[in-house]
Order: C-alpha cells, then structure tokens, then sequence
C-alpha cells in the first residue's frame, strides 16, 4: 500500500509514499501543514510533508488494533485511541508521551468506534456500539458527562462539532449520526435535542460541516448529496427573546363562583434531586491479569506464553479470552511472519485456478472475495496441488473472514493448518483421503459400534459422515461463537484433536442419526447448523483422546505439530506429484487449445465482421440510393404541388380582383347614395328652420293673447268684487228674513216628527207579530222538509242494502254451488282412486298367492339372491317408496302389514299401475284445477264487486248531507 500526494493547481504527481501493508482509513494534518499522520488498522505513521519521509511509525499487537490517532486542534499534540478503549497523548515533536486518560467507569464502558474534538481542542467526545456519548476534559484527563441518546439509536456511526464564530472554539453542539441514517444535533451543556437532518426514508451515509460552520454536506444511502443551511435549520431555536414590556389586561366583569377557586389535589410521591453520580468514591479492586506480563513486552510475546498454562486456561473456562484469541493463536501456531516470502506470493498475482472465483463462490462483500482470492491464489503458488484441490475454499474461508485485514496472517494460518492438522490428506488426491476416514472409522468402530452398523446398515461411508465435516473444518455446522471456541482447542492440541472432534461431533449427535434412514437426510445433517451444544462435543474429544486405545489412536499415525520455517516456507510437496502435473499438463493442453480455438473464433470472427461491415455497406449504399430517388420523386411531387398551388392562387388572386371591383362598385354607389341623403338633410334642415320660424310668430301670436286675456281677467276681478260688495249687503238684509222663516219651519218640523214617530211605532209593532208567526211556519216546514229528506235517505239505503243482501245471498249460492261440485268431483276422483286401489289389492293378492307358490317351490335355489334383493329393495323404498308405505298404514283391512307379502312384490304391483287409470286420473285432476281456478276467478270478481259496493255505501250520506 502506498500514499500519493497530488498538486492541487497543476493536478500532477508530487510524491508517493510506500510503508502500510493494509488500508488506510484516516490522514490527519498538523495545523503548520508540514506534518501529517495516516493511520491503518495495524500501524500508524507520522510523515514530514516538506521531504515526504517518514518521521516514525507506531507499531502495535494484533489483538488490540488502532481505531484513529490524529492531531489536536491549536496544538502540538498527537491523540491515538486504540481497540481496547485506550487513549494516549504524544508530543509531536519528541513523541513522548504526556498522558493516558483514564479508564471509562464499568457501568457505562463503551466500546469506542468514533471521536470528535472541539475546536479548541479540550473536549473529546467518543461514542460507539451504544447509544451512550462520552464527553472527556482533555485539560484536566477525566470524563465529565455521559450523555445518552434516545433509545432508538443502537449504534453512533460519526461525530462532529458545529462550529461557531462566537463561542472561541468551545464548541456546544454536537453531531451525532445514528446507525438509522439520522443526524441528530445535541447541545453538550444542556443535552437538548436542537434539530435533525435525515430520515428512515432517505437516511444519510457520510456528512461533513463546513469550516465556518454554515453548511451541511450529506452523502444519502441512495447516492445523492443533499447540503442544508445550518441557519435555516436553527432559525427556530436562534429567535429573539421576548419583550420585557408585558401589558396587564383588565379583570373580566363576571364574578367568579366558588367553584371556579376549586382545584383538584392529586397524591403522589415527593420527587427529590437523585444524588450525583460524581459525587461518589469509585473503589476498584485489582486483579493480577494473567496476560500482564506481557503486555509492554511486544516482540517478545511467543516466548512468554507457557503452553501447558494456556491448556490449563483452556480447561477452566473452555475458550480463551475474545480479546486476546488472536494473539494466543498466532503464539501457539508459532507463525513466523515471513514478509519477504509472502510479498513474493502475492507478486505473482490471481492464480488462474481462481480469475473465476466470483462465479462459483458469490461473496457479497467485494473486500472478503478479493482476500479470499489473494489467499487462494497465495497457496496455489506456493504449491502446485492447491490450484486443483476443490475444497480449499471452503477449508480456507473461515480464516479469510477472521482475519481480512492481515493477509499475512492469514496465510501463514491457512497454511500451518495444512501441514498439521491436513496431514495425509492428499495421497490419494483427487479422491478424498481414504486413511484419514479409516482412521476416524476405527475410533467410531471401537466407541459406538451401534451408530456404525446404522451407517453401513444404510449404506452410509465415512466419506459422507466425516468428510464434510474436515473440508469445511465444522464451519457449515457451528456458529461463529461455536467454531472459535473449537479451533481454540484445536490449536491447543496435537494434530489428531480434529479427528476426533469428528467422532464426537457423531457420537453426540447419536440419536437424531440412529432416527435417519435416508442417504439425503444424512447428507442434509452434515451440512446444516443443528442443535448441539458445542461444549459437550469438546468434552467428549477429551475423552475419547484419553480412552481410545495406542493400536486405534490416530496420534500414533500423525505426526507432532511442526511449526512454519522463518524466512522461506518449507515445500509442500506431501501429494502425488505424477496426478498434479498430468492434471496441469492437461490442463495447460487444454488452455492451450482453448487458445487455439478463442483464435480461431477470433479470426472467423473478424472476417465475418468484414463481411458483415461490407453487407452493411452494400445495404446502406443501396438504402442512400433509395432514399435518392425517394427524394427526386418527392421533389417531383412538391414541384407539382407547388405548381397546383400557384395555379389555386391566380385563381385566388382574380377572385380577390373581381371582389375588389364589385366592393368599388359598392362604394360608388353608397358615395351616391350619401350625396342625396345629404342634399335631402338640407332640404329638411331648410324646412325645419321655416317651421321653427312659423313657431316663433305663432308663440308671440299667444303671448300679445294671454296679455290681453289678463287684462280682461283683471277687469273682470273688479267687476265681480263690486259684485260681492252689493251681494254682502243684500244677504245681510236677507239674514233677519230667514231668521224668523227658520224658527217658524223649525216648530213645523218638530210638529210633524212627533207624529210620524207614533204612526211608525204603530206599523213596527204589526209587523214585529207578523214576523213571529212568519217565522215560526218557516221553521216547521223546514223541520217537515227534513223529515222528508231523511226518510227518503233511509228509504234508499234501505234499498241498496236490501240490493247487496240479494247480491251477496245470488254470490253465497254460486259459491256454494261451486263448492258442491268441487266436492261431487273430489268424491268422484277418491272413488276413481279407491275403487283402482282395491283392484290393485285384488291383484296383489292374486300375485302373492302366485309369489308364495313358486317360493315353496324353488326356495334353495333362490336364497342368496333374495338377500341380495332384499337389501336393494329396502335402499328403494327408502328414497322412492314412503308416499306409499303412508297410504299402506291407513288400510282397513290391513293386508300390507302382513308378514306374508313381500315388499318386492309390493313395489312391482305399484310401478305395474295400469296406463289408462293414470291417463284418466290425471284427466280428472287437470278438470278439477280448472274447475278451481274458475271457481278462484269467480271469487275473486265477488270480492271486489263487494268492496266497491261497500265503498259506495261509506260515500252515499256524506252526498246527502250535502
């Protein structure tokens, strides 16, 4: 692995730096820009930008790893947080260090996978596989607070402060991208929750904050970039302050009642302030670690493990510690680490064994099908029989995942494995080997007797209970957790451990297998995770090491484990060389024919490329040639069609000519015509002014009139005031005269009042008696009149009433004469029956007098098939006989329950009915409907006769009282 460092202006090469082994997944630069540091999962190097060498490397264990070292803002100070939860500060310029923080409390330890800094460089906050967030004080090397998120974040997969111009550097807002796809941002005071960008929707992958702290640039899952503006998103929590001016307003005019001052009173506990967590004395007790000694010791750590401790380690707890696995394995497999050798391996490139590796074996994750390739190919070089061996993938690929970041590793595991714990596995290669399975046989054959018989009962070898267990090495029938606890005991044991982790893997799995009996159920339980617990499985390997005889044992037919050689590894060559190199030979014939035949292909190929270009060309020039004289004849059209044109549009033209003359035509005459209704509105303008002039005398003509009119009106005034004088004063002359006049006609008057008020009187009092009398006679022959009309209104309902009497009693009869003949022809229809029915009887008598004659006769011969009928005859009359056997039970005489006939005869005598009494019965009965329907009709128009004459009835006194 190598660095480059490119010119940003020129965009060309400055320099490439070469010194990581794996990939690199952080540079940070110093604030001088003149340092730099990359960190990788196993190494991290400072870098001197001015010459592009490296300053100093940081090595460190396996087991622990490194999770990010970097640079602290406005400092000289270099932070490295390691796998284990441990944070170192260095002196950049003398790399010494100047303090470790200390360790998290055990209540809230997390495992820390991401860091952010402010940007001043006194707060470190660190989160990981947890939803908890960890706040260091780098001033004074201890945790502060611990803050913890909402419970929907499981994991934190990136950190970051918003920076702000105007808090110096002590940035308080923190952003927290959740393993959801959201980005939450907290304020680290007072742990609230501001705003978040991303959704469930549309989570966010990576994100970035711009320096000055305005921008948010996000990477979405869905491969979009999205940037928000931090003041929009804070333009709800920047808000201005409220006023200070506060307006009372008025009390409201209604009176309160008392039960407006009324409040409910709830019971509840008295909540008091939790005491403080920080307040508390922390007292730990300190263990001896076994492992301690060590720890500081790193190129020493293959010769400061004992193994016969760590088989003791192993014993008491069953496994060896998670954190610590890895580097116990490299120390008991002795690894040597033989960069050089293994460099030259992985020169040499893809094996092309495996250039198709993807196809067989489709790995979602393109980083463990490369290394599975690069490992594959590795040992595929360094022996010839690893590029046709089949299972090798399967043999390899849990060492390729457990360890993808270190290919070295890997492949010194992988191989170790191969020299040990697969010895004889290739002699009878490419068959599986037969020694190894008649190894495992015996110890089977001598520990469960029973379960091998079952195998060889049901045609079961060793090469399908047995086999794919080793080429997978258990990996298809344990879990992750399952297989590092065996191989754990594995590689604490000689070679023969794994074979007999075989036997116990079938011992204990005994009676799911002693229950198959199918070779594809066998095959399906050797490749399938089942329910066994893998510790009982290691017991039982101790024990059969332990108890399985010297003659059987195979740690007398396998070699003690062998470890690798440093600097060069040793040649594997423990296989029939003769069967690889004719397998390479024929396979290199084979690829060299196959090459012969791609180049064959290929040269058909190109001439029929150059045919097929030529076709193109002969095809295309005659398509131009057809588009040519497609073209001239469309041309040839267009010219007709424009000639056409032109012809339509001097046709056009002479209309548009003859149009204009005939509208010149028009103005001509309308110019005529506005010249004479000119000379005519003279004419009448002259005529009106003559008129307006005869007017004017006629009006002054009026006016010397009226003058003369009221002069005579004034004299006539005068005269009759004169008048009026003379007038008054004869009237007042007058006025004594008919005074005295008055008073003598007034007495006259009252005189002859009085005696037309007596001769009035008089004529009132006549006329008053008359009236009476009058009145009275009225009123007895209106009562005489009344009678009359009454009494004639009775008589007539009297005579309707006695009219419907006579209707009803005329219906009464026809329905009672309907009725009678409907029961003469219902008599006569029962009769018909009776009289067939006793005929019938007659004629069953006869027929079973006849029945019970030939049964005396041929009663042996006829038994079983009378049973036979008797059975069929009792299922028919059971569906088709129960009309009958009812009328049967009503029989007088009752010869149908007897004993002696026979149902068999019964049902022939009925379905042997005479035809011409059926044909007459149903003539019978067709009448009889008919007969009924008409009767129905009949009664029908009865009934609403009757109803409109009730009808009639209800309506006749209201017509007269009326």
């Amino acid at each position: 692995m190598f660095l480059t460092c490119m010119e940003t202006v020129s965009k060309e090469l400055v320099s490439w730096m070469r010194g990581h082994e794996s990939s690199v997944f952080s540079i940070s630069v110093h604030a001088s820009g003149r340092y730099a540091i990359t960190t990788s999962s196993d190494t991290a190097q400072l870098w001197d930008l001015d010459t592009f060498q490296r300053k100093r490397k940081l090595n460190i264990r396996q087991s622990v790893g490194i999770q990010k070292v970097f640079f602290l803002p406005l400092s000289n100070t270099i932070l490295s947080c390691f796998k284990d939860n441990s944070i170192f500060a260095w002196e950049c310029d003398t790399l010494s260090c100047r303090y470790q923080l200390p360790a998290p409390p055990e209540s809230s330890s997390i495992l820390y996978k991401v860091f952010a800094v402010t940007r001043d460089g006194r707060i470190l906050a660190a989160g990981g596989k947890s939803n908890h967030l960890h706040l260091w004080c780098l001033d004074a090397k201890q945790l502060f607070r611990i803050i913890q998120m909402p419970t929907k974040v499981r994991a934190i997969r990136h950190l970051e402060f918003l920076p702000d111009s105007f808090d110096a550097g002590s940035n308080q807002v923190l952003g927290v991208l959740s393993q959801d796809g959201i980005m939450r941002f907290i304020n680290t005071q007072t742990c609230k929750l501001l705003f978040e960008i991303g959704s469930l929707d549309e989570g966010i992958s990576s994100s970035v904050i711009s320096p000055h702290g305005r921008y948010i640039a996000s990477i979405m899952e869905n491969g979009s970039l999205n940037i928000y503006s931090v003041q929009a998103l804070t333009q709800e929590i920047n808000k201005p302050p409220p006023p200070l001016v506060k307006v009372i307003e008025d009390v409201p005019k209604h009176k309160l009642n008392s039960g407006d001052l009324k409040m409910k009173v709830t019971t509840g506990r008295v909540q008091r302030p939790a005491k403080s967590r920080e307040n508390r004395m922390q007292t730990r007790i300190l263990k001896q670690d076994l492992a301690g000694s060590f720890e500081n010791k790193e190129n020493e750590l293959s010769d400061g493990l004992n193994k016969k401790r760590l088989q003791i380690l192993l014993k008491g707890y069953g496994e060896y510690p998670t954190k610590y696995r890895m580097f116990i394995w490299r120390s008991l497999l002795q690894l040597p680490e033989n960069h050089t050798a293994f460099s030259s391996l992985e020169d040499k490139g893809v094996h092309v064994a495996f250039l198709n590796l993807h196809k067989k074996y489709p790995i979602r994750s393109r980083k463990l099908l490369r290394v599975l390739q690069r490992t594959l190919s590795a040992l595929a070089h360094w022996s010839a029989i690893f590029s046709d061996t089949p299972y090798l993938p399967l043999l390899a690929f849990p060492f390729v995942k457990l360890f993808q970041n270190n290919q070295l590793i890997c492949f010194e595991v992988v191989a170790t494995l191969i020299i040990n714990w697969c010895q004889h596995w290739f002699e009878y290669f490419p068959n599986p080997p037969i020694n190894i399975l008649s190894m495992i046989e015996n110890v089977l054959a001598f520990h469960d007797r029973e379960l091998l018989q079952h195998y060889i009962a049901h045609d079961i070898t060793s090469q399908l209970y047995a086999w794919p267990l080793l080429e997978t090495i258990f990996s298809e029938v344990l879990t992750r957790e399952e297989w590092l606890k065996l191989f754990d005991n594995v590689f604490s044991n000689h070679p023969s451990f794994l074979l007999m982790t075989v036997v116990a893997y079938n011992i204990c799995s005994r009676a799911p297998l002693l229950n198959c009996s199918l070779k594809d159920d066998f095959e399906y339980f050797f490749h399938h995770r089942n329910n066994l617990d893998i510790s009982v499985v290691i017991r039982e390997v101790y024990r059969l090491m332990d108890t399985t005889p010297t003659e059987v044992h195979p740690n007398s037919m396998l070699h003690v484990f062998a470890a690798l050689t440093k600097g060069q590894y040793p040649v594997f060559n423990q296989y029939p060389k003769f069967i690889v190199d004719y397998q390479t030979q024929e396979r290199e014939r084979i690829r060299n024919d196959e090459l012969d035949y791609l180049r064959e292909r290929q040269m058909v190929e190109d001439m029929q490329a150059e045919v097929d270009q030529q076709r193109a060309e002969d095809e295309a020039w005659y398509q131009k040639q057809e588009l040519l004289r497609k073209a001239e004849e469309t041309r040839r059209e267009l010219l007709l069609q424009e000639e056409e044109k032109m012809i339509q549009q001097r046709q056009r033209l002479a209309s548009v000519k003859r149009e204009l003359k005939v509208k010149e035509m028009h103005l001509q005459d309308a110019t005529r015509r506005r010249f004479l209704k000119m000379q005519q509105d003279q004419r009448e303008m002259e005529l009106r002014r003559l008129d307006d002039e005869i007017e004017r005398k006629v009006h002054m003509r009026d006016q010397e009139i009226a003058t003369t009119a009221k002069d005579l009106e004034m004299r006539h005034l005068e005269l009759e005031s004169q008048k009026r004088l003379y007038e008054k004063n004869l009237t007042r002359n007058q006025e004594a005269v008919a005074k005295e006049m008055r008073e003598d006609a007034d007495a006259f008057r009252r005189k002859v009042d009085l005696e037309e008020h007596m001769f009035h009187k008089l004529i009132e009092t006549d006329q008053t008696q008359n009236q009476k009398t009058q009145k009275l006679i009225e009123e007895n022959l209106a009562e005489a009149e009344q009678a009359c009309l009454n009494a004639d209104w009775r008589i007539e309902a009297l005579r309707k009433q006695r009219c419907d009497d006579l209707q009803r009693h005329e219906c009464y009869r026809e329905v009672a004469r309907l009725l009678r003949e409907n029961r003469r022809t219902e008599t006569e229809v029962v009769d018909a029956m009776m009289g067939e029915e006793a005929r019938k009887w007659e004629e069953a008598k006869e027929k079973d007098f006849h029945l019970k004659s030939e049964k005396k006769a041929s009663a042996l011969a006829d038994a079983s098939r009378k049973c036979f009928l008797q059975k069929e005859t009792n299922d028919a009359l059971e569906h088709a006989g129960h009309g009958y056997r009812k009328a049967a039970s009503r029989d007088q005489n009752g010869q149908v329950a007897s004993s002696c006939l026979p149902r068999t005869s019964q049902l022939n005598d009925i379905l042997e009915m005479d035809s011409s009494t059926c044909i007459s019965l149903n003539q019978r009965r067709m009448q009889w409907d008919t007969t009924e329907r008409d009767l129905m009709d009949r009664v029908r128009t009865l009934r609403q006769r009757l109803t409109a004459q009730a009808r009639n009835r209800c309506q006749t006194p209201h017509v007269l009282a009326t």
